[in-house]
């Protein structure tokens, strides 16, 4: 079976969607694809996102390394990270190489989901 993806989308629930949309979109560079009662469908490129208001729900914040949620590889990881520090994103780790061949940093929002931005290593 030959199996080809088109596209993903994240799902993530949220306690505040005017809050957490307004820090993808301000801060994390986001473009609003559309909205419809209750979602905010977003994009970085081909990062897509679904963020849903779910105001009774714990935070991603509350369920500890679970957060973690998407590791997104870009062509250019260093420029980025500037970018988003310049939007006042909140950095959870700072860039650099990893182990395992990436080039990485982590940013964190305000529910708590975290983000790895990274680019693989030339060797």
């Amino acid at each position: 079976m030959d199996r080809k993806v088109i596209r993903t989308r994240r799902v993530l629930a949220v306690k505040d969607l005017a809050v957490e949309a307004g820090y993808y979109k301000n801060n994390l560079g986001f473009d609003l694809d559309f909205t419809a009662p209750g979602w905010e469908f977003l994009s970085f490129g081909d990062f897509k996102v679904m963020l849903g208001e779910c105001a009774d729900e714990m935070t991603a914040e509350a369920t500890g390394n679970h957060s973690w949620y998407a590791h997104v590889i870009v062509e250019n990881v260093d420029e980025v990270y500037l970018e988003l520090i310049d939007r006042g994103a909140t950095i959870l780790s700072t860039i650099e190489n990893k182990p395992w061949g990436i080039r990485e940093f982590s940013v964190l929002t305000p529910d708590g989901h975290r983000i790895s931005y990274g680019q693989e290593i030339d060797s």
